[in-house]
């Protein structure tokens, strides 16, 4: 069993990191710290673990533990490492966009390394510290991966992505109200989303040939929770050869499946798993891709690299089904 401490506890992904934490075989929680709600049941704010756990918020981190999740607020893992005197043992999973970009993988003494496991597998097995992708990214390039890998990407890439209302997080502001998400569609920061850095690091990583500019617009969803990706781009390969790259590509992916048929969110809402689906429209390339954004795109995928950081098999704990009704 390994000691477990998460920090930012009250939040969205750390709720969704108890959830399914708390089921894991091998893993002991011994720390959930939470400056607002410290001395507070855990289920009092996460009100899915009634009965589930007894667990209380702690402001003050238990010094032993052998991981330590970071679910802070972008910005907030840095000042917290640079405040928290943590042993080298201690390996850390940030869940923020702190260490996420090859500029910011040194820190404090600590070297970070990108925790997409799709594309990162060996390096994540031999690392100390994970910078956890963003969820629009992780939807984004394992739509993209296997393009990259083959040099396919030789054209401008249009993404069109949609997010439920969790992505923004548990603060409310104006776009995340009730009164204002609901029945309610827009854009924000087209052409200049924070993750479009991170998604344009893996591609130059897996062919730094690659020309096409990545043209992406957000869109908050009148929804909870799930990312639905549109991607297009000029290709003039087959449909047949597009699949077959995917299919091998991710085959030794166990999170990932090249759907036959078209894809929709309640597929893998409340999972681990991204679905891809792929459509050749005249010389088109049509690439839709759909997770969880508090689950692949935050949380589980944090757990993924957890279990392969410590020899776990790669998806214990992560065997979730989806929410289909």
């Amino acid at each position: 069993m390994i000691k477990v401490g998460i920090a930012g506890g009250a939040g969205y992904t750390a709720g969704e990191l108890l959830r399914i934490l708390i089921n894991h075989s091998e893993v002991e929680i011994t720390s959930v710290l939470s400056t607002s709600s410290a001395g507070k049941n855990v289920y009092e704010i996460h009100q899915d673990l009634v009965g589930e756990t007894e667990l209380t918020f702690t402001d003050k981190l238990n010094d032993d533990i052998d991981v330590l999740f970071l679910c802070l607020g972008h910005g907030n893992s840095k000042k917290f490492l640079q405040e928290q005197e943590l042993t080298e043992k201690v390996k850390i999973i940030d869940l923020s966009n702190d260490f996420r970009l090859n500029m910011d993988m040194e820190f404090n003494g600590r070297t970070f390394v990108y925790g997409l496991p799709e594309t990162k597998k060996e390096e994540i097995k031999q690392a100390d510290n994970i910078a956890n992708p963003g969820c629009f990214a992780t939807a984004i390039q394992e739509a993209l991966l296997p393009a990259a890998a083959n040099g396919w990407l030789t054209n401008d890439v249009h993404i069109n992505a949609i997010t439920g209302s969790t992505g923004a997080g548990q603060s409310l502001s104006e776009t995340t109200h009730f009164s204002w998400r609901n029945n309610n569609v827009s854009i924000y920061k087209p052409f200049t989303h924070q993750h479009l850095g991170e998604i344009g690091e893996t591609i130059a990583e897996l062919d730094d040939t690659n020309k096409g500019e990545l043209n992406f617009i957000p869109v908050r969803g009148n929804f909870t929770r799930g990312i639905f990706a549109s991607i297009y781009t000029k290709s003039d390969k087959s449909l047949d050869e597009w699949i077959s790259a995917y299919k091998e590509y991710f085959n030794d992916a166990p999170f990932v499946t090249i759907s036959d048929k078209s894809i929709h969110l309640k597929q893998v809402v409340n999972t681990n798993n991204c679905l891809i689906h792929l459509e050749k429209h005249g010389d088109k390339i049509l690439i839709t891709s759909v997770i969880d954004n508090l689950v692949k795109g935050a949380s589980g995928q944090a757990i993924h690299n957890m279990n392969l950081m410590f020899g776990f098999e790669e998806t214990t704990g992560l065997k979730l089904k989806a929410s289909n009704f």
